[in-house]
């Protein structure tokens, strides 16, 4: 086709999980509760952190960007797509399906390098305990997390410029429940090899460095918490961890399976059901996986609610 020929899309239309209205329905109170559950739990979780003076430590700080992402992730795509499953027309303007794109795409890559960061804060933890406080200070902790939001928001801004610069042509069906990457590389009339390309190098960058690192560092606390003698100190060395190996693993694994080969890669309903899965439950699951299993929080849960009760009791009176 000639490039005089090609036009840009104003507008797109978001085919979405299911066209029965019943099946819509249903999603939408299943997802609105999902949804308030996951905004709900990560918003207690920071404001539990900023709260109790014993959950100031580097390993809590990385937790409440964590929560502040997850929640920012699930708000990017949830309500766009509550608000079309009662919707006749799924439509999604132009800029406001390019803003979707980078924000979801900017908020899962900093969660990833997010999560290399917590398990070298993981590694100093168990592999150095004497000089975890010296190493892992204010300083660092605040630079590791800053270059997690840095490094993800511009690998979003790149890929979200390269994706809107290609002609759409006439289509503007996108078969997915959001303005995601290769749903909407789809679109275009022209050649995507250069797209692809820059996605799997980004995948690479953002997605196997950080994983390779969570891996060196599992390594090593695996290695030295075989060498405690007790059994004890062995339990609580895996424990410490265990939560966080838990989250690299479902969040890590179906992404590269996604991303890294996008010929070869999932089907259309595969990657509406991946895309589900981070924007539904993952935000959902990390604060229960994180925190609600952890003896500190549950301190700091049974503070809270005391000191609550203690000033209903007064006002009551």
């Amino acid at each position: 086709m000639e490039i005089d020929n090609q036009t840009w899309a104003r507008e797109f239309i978001l085919l979405g999980l299911s066209s029965d209205w019943d099946t819509e329905v249903s999603l939408f109170v299943l997802f609105l509760i999902t949804y308030m559950v996951t905004v709900l739990g990560n918003f207690l979780i920071i404001l539990l952190i900023r709260l109790d003076s014993r959950l100031h430590t580097p390993m809590y700080f990385f937790l409440t960007n964590l929560s502040l992402v997850d929640v920012s992730y699930a708000t990017s795509i949830v309500p766009q797509m509550l608000a079309h499953l009662l919707a006749a027309h799924k439509a999604i303007p132009f800029v406001k399906c390019a803003a979707q794109l980078f924000f979801s795409l900017g908020l899962g890559g900093i969660e990833f390098v997010l999560l290399a960061v917590m398990a070298y804060d993981r590694y100093v933890a168990v592999c150095d305990p004497l000089r975890y406080s010296v190493i892992m200070h204010g300083g660092l902790c605040t630079r590791l997390a800053i270059t997690s939001w840095v490094s993800g928001s511009m690998n979003s801004l790149m890929q979200t410029a390269i994706t809107f610069q290609l002609p759409m042509c006439t289509n503007k069906y996108i078969d997915h429940i959001s303005c995601e990457l290769l749903a909407v590389v789809r679109l275009a009339c022209v050649d995507t090899s250069s797209n692809e390309i820059a996605i799997m190098v980004s995948s690479i960058v953002l997605l196997m460095t950080p994983f390779c690192l969570v891996l060196l560092s599992y390594i090593q606390i695996i290695s030295t918490i075989l060498k405690i003698q007790s059994t004890e100190g062995r339990k609580k060395a895996f424990h410490t961890c265990a939560s966080h190996l838990t989250v690299v693993v479902l969040c890590y694994g179906m992404t590269i399976f996604t991303y890294i080969q996008p010929h070869s890669g999932p089907s259309v309903l595969q990657e509406k059901l991946i895309s589900l899965f981070y924007a539904i439950l993952m935000p959902m699951l990390n604060p229960m996986i994180y925190s609600l299993r952890n003896k500190e929080v549950k301190g700091a849960w049974q503070k809270l609610l005391g000191q609550l009760s203690g000033l209903i009791s007064k006002l009551a009176t």
